[in-house]
């Protein structure tokens, strides 16, 4: 197959890429007894020379939940045949590995509330104390 690109900074060549199969559940029949459709698709995400060092760091701390020594794992067996589920596999790292590099969000600039957004605020929490004080059980005259 061919190199995973992920983003235009990285790009996975193919040797980098661990696939393994197995007998995959699911949908196939009797098929499913006797191939090997399920792909488990590994790469070494702290050790890969093809990885940017400033990458690496933000990489390896968003998928630390799914990381075993470093090593992202995926695995496909929705597909009968084995080489959808290699590409499914493959479209699921990529797109891991995308949303994980993606740079931080900009930090919200904190902003100070106007003076009609306080007027709004408070004229309301008036009206919502009439309409409960309108509901208070009062005592008999």
């Amino acid at each position: 197959m061919d190199d995973l690109v992920v983003t235009p900074q990285l790009v996975i060549p193919d040797g980098e890429l661990r696939e393994r199969f197995s007998r995959s559940s699911g949908p196939g029949g009797q098929g499913v007894n006797t191939t090997d459709s399920r792909v488990e698709l590994s790469f070494d995400v702290a050790r890969s020379p093809s990885v940017p060092e400033s990458l690496r760091e933000r990489l390896v701390s968003r998928l630390g939940g799914r990381l075993v020594d470093g090593v992202l794992t995926v695995t496909a067996s929705t597909q009968r045949a084995q080489l959808a589920n290699r590409m499914a596999a493959r479209e699921r790292l990529a797109s891991m590995l995308r949303a994980a590099a993606e740079p931080p969000p900009p930090r919200r600039r904190p902003t100070k509330p106007t003076k009609g957004s306080k007027e709004r605020r408070l004229s309301a929490k008036k009206r919502r104390s009439e309409v409960k004080r309108g509901r208070r059980a009062r005592p008999d005259d």
